[in-house]
């Protein structure tokens, strides 16, 4: 099945378990109607670059691309022999298998580490060799609060100067800054809030009061600044900034941010509503334990997210090789493929 407009390269095989299903006419259906192909190596073949490429080339429309069965007819497509079109298409689908039972791990870690969050970071369970009461503080205790300076889209990719802007707090940071996207010039940095090695960074504004205030911990010693819209909160108290970055993303604590939000179609929390907010707080012995823990579990999910990515890549290679013939999996003058 082909998108008919708009992503026009966009395509799906029909599995068994959407046999008898019914398809809209925004899309187009390309139906194998002989013996000697075989649909998933077709299916492969169709989502091939130098085939997606081609279908963007040939699309019609200018405002929206655009399909029609006329134009698919017209598209040439490369097919071995059946033997190599069975062995390419087993060959790939392992790899797709592969990355499935990664993905799946994958969200069965980031769900443990969720229960763990819930656990650990309100005491409902405590990690061995602690005990006793936790102190029940106000962020505006903890330490004070700054605000961040603008640093527009085009300024973001001016320089070498790692810098956060709001926005990235939602797609890029959970819990703690490891990498940054955006990297400003020394002119820019003249005008933005230089951050500190355990500053704790919240998202300022937001398209919804549930994930207002998401924020994460910045925990290295090189400088880096931080754009507007961006709230700081800079400890002054004995206090673990990893263990901060995770505790202030739990549910309880974005419920406390989504009430003091403001706004509809934009929302606002100010550094006043954040230093409201109540939180429960162990020893700094126990927050650097428990901050240890989901750190490891960080660790783990991003091994393993590493491993999917790479594993996405060398598809992408034998893609390439597979399905152009640069390398064969079938000799071609054996009998069988004759």
């Amino acid at each position: 099945m082909f998108s008919r407009v708009g992503s026009v390269d966009r395509n799906a095989l029909i599995e068994k378990s959407e046999d008898g299903w019914l398809f809209s006419g925004r899309l187009l259906r390309v139906r194998v109607k002989t013996s000697e192909i075989i649909p998933r190596y077709l299916s492969y073949y169709f989502h091939s670059s130098s085939f997606t490429d081609r279908v963007r080339e040939v699309a019609v429309g200018q405002t929206m691309a655009s399909l029609n069965t006329q134009i698919l007819r017209g598209l040439k497509v490369v097919v071995p022999p059946l033997p190599e079109q069975r062995a390419i298409a087993t060959a790939l689908s392992d790899v797709d298998a592969l990355i499935t039972a990664l993905d799946k791990l994958i969200a069965k870690k980031r769900a443990i580490k969720t229960a763990a969050m819930q656990q650990l970071l309100t005491g409902k369970t405590r990690l061995p060799g602690f005990s006793g009461e936790w102190d029940t503080k106000q962020l505006g205790e903890l330490g004070v609060f700054l605000k961040g300076s603008n640093v527009n889209r085009e300024e973001a990719q001016s320089g070498a100067i790692p810098c956060v802007r709001y926005g990235e707090l939602y797609t890029v940071h959970n819990d703690v800054i490891r990498t940054f996207s955006s990297w400003i010039s020394r002119e820019v940095a003249e005008k933005a809030v230089k951050i500190r090695k355990g500053d704790v960074l919240f998202a300022g504004s937001g398209e919804t009061k549930e994930e207002i205030g998401k924020c994460a911990s910045f925990l290295d010693d090189f400088e880096a600044y931080a754009g507007g819209d961006i709230v700081i909160l800079r400890p002054t108290n004995d206090i673990d900034s990893v263990y901060l970055g995770y505790a202030l993303n739990v549910p309880g604590i974005a419920r406390q941010k989504a009430a003091r939000g403001q706004g509809d179609a934009v929302v606002h929390i100010s550094a006043r509503a954040l230093s409201d907010i109540v939180l429960n707080l162990p020893t700094v012995e126990e927050q650097t334990a428990i901050a240890q823990a989901l750190s490891d579990m960080d660790a783990e999910i991003a091994s393993l997210e590493a491993r999917r990515d790479k594993t996405r890549a060398i598809k992408q290679g034998m893609m390439q090789q597979l399905l152009t013939g640069r390398v064969r999996l079938v000799n071609p003058n054996s009998k069988e493929a004759a």
